[in-house]
């Protein structure tokens, strides 16, 4: 399958910071791609931290002024084999800072008693997309799983966020990957959960807003702690324009009963 994606980013870097980048392909791909970033016409090149999952950080120490980031990469073909750590297993089974499972076990054990494997992550879904409202804008950075439910609105961060906090409550191991989504409206960097279910990651997206099997992996991680485009430390930096897209040769049609990994 051929994918074609590209992030345009300007920040205000209002005092010297340190910038990590999480936007590039993941290095389960072969790919094609580009990535330039300057700061007041200056080029200047960042350093490269890939961590376990294969998610690429781009690190840059910024001093003040104008940034300017451009990214583009073509993906043919699908993700390499993921080999799955029972480490890994382990942590995506346990609270994190965006997915309070200990908080929702009720909730969950209440709406999903007697349901396992395919039909409970069909059930979730279902659930959760149709308990929450898609409304750009209607969350905080700092919303979390709980307050997601109790506002019954969010993007599509905070259904992913339900979504394993629920699962995980169930004692199925769950995760969030940010992707670049083609066919996603309005396009953005997308986030999605995935269940571990029979010896592989399955993606659950409750929001139904992109097909699963055009989905191009960025990050993966606990919650958006790990797989935030962004991270700014030591200093500050304003981002004052974000542009992304994602395009495939085709947008197959998505039946939501079919069991999908990130390819």
């Amino acid at each position: 399958m051929h994918r074609e994606m590209s992030a345009h980013l300007v920040l205000d870097v209002t005092s010297p910071a340190t910038l990590a980048f999480e936007l590039a392909v993941s290095g389960q791909y072969t790919v094609t791609e580009a990535l330039t970033v300057s700061i007041d016409g200056a080029f200047v090149e960042p350093r490269e931290v890939v961590d376990n999952h294969g998610t690429r950080l781009h690190v840059l120490e910024a001093g003040a002024g104008r940034l300017l980031l451009d990214y583009a990469a073509t993906v043919d073909g699908r993700a390499g084999s993921e080999s799955v750590a029972e480490a890994d297993l382990l942590r995506y089974l346990r609270p994190s800072r965006y997915c309070e499972s200990d908080s929702l076990g009720p909730t969950a054990h209440a709406e999903f008693a007697g349901l396992s494997g395919y039909d409970l992550l069909s059930a979730v879904s279902s659930w959760v997309g149709s308990r929450l409202s898609y409304v750009p804008g209607s969350s905080l950075p700092t919303d979390g799983a709980v307050r997601t439910l109790l506002a019954r609105e969010g993007v599509c961060r905070d259904y992913a966020h339900l979504v394993v906090a629920l699962l995980r409550a169930l004692d199925v191991p769950a995760r969030l990957a940010s992707v670049y989504a083609p066919g996603l409206q309005p396009m953005d960097f997308h986030a999605v959960a995935e269940a571990y279910l029979d010896g592989q990651w399955y993606v659950v997206d409750a929001t139904t807003l992109a097909p699963r099997s055009t989905l191009v992996r960025i990050a993966t991680g606990r919650d958006a702690s790990d797989t935030a485009f962004l991270n700014v430390h030591h200093g500050f930096a304003d981002l004052l324009e974000l542009e992304v897209t994602a395009v495939a040769a085709t947008l197959p049609d998505d039946d939501v009963r079919d069991l999908v990994v990130i390819g």
